[in-house]
């Protein structure tokens, strides 16, 4: 298991730091996990399965 900083989930994702925020907020997007004080990590997996349904619900809508 492996936690990534908010640079890592920007560049997996191209996602943008207020859209990755405002995700979370509706819900849409894995929560991060704190780490200390003002620090806060994403469970990699949790970001990699994140990309994984978008592009399960693109190929789906495709089809």
């Amino acid at each position: 298991m492996r936690i990534i900083r908010l640079e890592e989930v920007k560049d997996c994702t191209g996602l943008g730091r207020s859209t990755i925020y405002k995700y979370i907020d509706k819900g849409a997007f894995p929560k991060p996990v704190s780490l200390g004080d003002r620090c806060v990590g994403w469970v990699e997996s949790e970001v990699h399965d994140w990309i994984l349904a978008r592009i399960k619900a693109r190929d789906s809508a495709e089809g």
